[in-house]
């Protein structure tokens, strides 16, 4: 192991790059999840359509999110991940906006499928960002801090669209909402810079720190890894099928869980819908502690592999032994409180791990594909475990299958090949 020794630096970027990208996640969470709360509303009695067209509007999302994936990392990678977030904001805007005056199934299937292609290419960009600004021994708790924002997102959502939707209805939680959406704008181009080298704010040495590390660091990616530059030769590369395989695997998994979470609880406990919300918050807590927690432990081993198999692995478990002690409410609503935990920990460990075994020229366009394609598992595990529900009438089985999906995600993530490399410890 080398070691290599430095003075003190100062830690700016983590005060003026992530919480922006945090609140602009959290918005856009909110503006595609608040269909579920306005239907419950009376958007469907409103626009006369049934269970499965309004399933469809909520599914629709998914396809068109597909479309930016990779041309999103792309652009970031080549061009301005600035410039891109901050368009996709005013489309996506436009979009919450225009929801909020749909008259038919029709139009509402096709606002919700271009608010998908509006937000799609959002999530890449913003991974490539934290790459430009926290090197590999960071990165894992930069990941995490960003992806804060989905138990954050859960924790504020429904009571900020019910809310609304109790003082006036549910069109206007779609006109807020995207009106709101617009004044990110404010928070995201004064703050953000593209690389550190554009940034006024920045000290000196923390700016030749960090690009002495990004360098360093791309040479040895360099060394280690044989790839061509053209994006097009990272389709015949076997690791990004295996990454795009366990993330699949992840993604079922997770939204299977949150979908089903507030019907399991209740199914469980037998209380009321006001009981169950308040039942409903308490996993989004220990997720974010699941965050902090392993995405810490992430940076200071460097096992990138490890502790994203061992949240999947929780998970699982979470969620078996939620079904084998439903015989005691409480023992297994503490076991779905720790599917909490793991269900957000995989991700500071995983979105780590392409930077390490794709060059940068190629690497955006990795994770559009792996997260593009990874997110079908958001059709899977809902549509899984409500079909599983619906003919079963439990979702016992749901769960015991959604367990072994996530363990053949593991599988496929510990046989990644991950280039070997000397671990750079820096002391002050």
């Amino acid at each position: 192991m080398k070691t290599v020794y430095s003075k003190k630096i100062t830690n700016e970027r983590w005060i003026h790059i992530l919480p922006p990208c945090i609140i602009i996640y959290i918005v856009a969470f909110i503006d595609r999840t608040n269909i579920g709360l306005a239907i419950a509303g009376g958007m469907d009695k409103t626009l006369a359509i049934n269970s499965s067209v309004a399933g469809l509007a909520a599914g629709i999302f998914s396809i068109g999110y597909l479309i930016l994936q990779v041309p999103g990392g792309n652009i970031a990678e080549h061009g301005s991940a600035k410039k891109f977030i901050a368009l996709s904001i005013v489309m996506w805007s436009v979009l919450s906006i225009v929801n909020g005056f749909v008259n038919n199934s029709f139009e509402l299937l096709v606002v919700r499928f271009l608010l998908g292609v509006a937000e799609g290419g959002v999530y890449p960009a913003i991974l490539v960002l934290i790459t430009h600004w926290f090197p590999d021994e960071e990165r894992g708790r930069a990941t995490g801090w960003f992806n804060m924002n989905y138990p954050i997102a859960n924790i504020i959502a429904s009571p900020i669209s019910g809310w609304i939707m109790s003082i006036y209805s549910w069109r206007w939680v779609f006109i807020i909402e995207g009106i709101l959406s617009f004044a990110l704008l404010f928070i995201w181009y004064p703050l953000i810079n593209n690389y550190p080298s554009d940034a006024k704010w920045i000290k000196k040495d923390e700016l030749d720190w960090l690009e002495n590390k990004l360098s360093n660091e791309k040479s040895q990616v360099e060394r280690n890894i044989s790839i061509q530059k053209t994006s097009n030769n990272i389709f015949t590369s076997t690791n990004l099928w295996l990454l795009v395989i366990t993330y699949f695997c992840y993604m079922t998994g997770i939204f299977g869980y949150y979908l089903w979470l507030p019907t399991l609880i209740k199914d469980l406990t037998h209380t009321g819908i006001a009981v169950v919300g308040l039942l409903s918050i308490i996993p989004y807590i220990g997720s974010a502690m699941g965050i902090w927690f392993f995405s810490r432990l992430s940076d200071r081993t460097l096992k990138r592999k490890l502790y994203a198999v061992i949240p999947m692995v929780g998970l699982a478990a979470s969620l078996s032994l939620s079904v084998v002690f439903k015989f005691n409410m409480w023992l297994s609503y503490i076991f779905l409180v720790f599917g909490g935990v793991f269900v957000q920990s995989y991700n500071s460990s995983f979105w780590a791990i392409p930077p390490m075994i794709f060059k940068a020229d190629v690497a955006g366009a990795a994770r559009g594909i792996i997260n593009g394609m990874g997110n079908l598992g958001a059709f899977l595990g809902p549509y899984l475990l409500g079909l599983i529900m619906t003919y079963m009438k439990s979702a016992d089985v749901g769960m015991y299958i959604l367990a072994v999906i996530l363990l053949i995600g593991c599988f496929f993530n510990s046989i990644v090949k991950l280039p070997k490399k000397e671990r750079v410890v820096e002391s002050s």
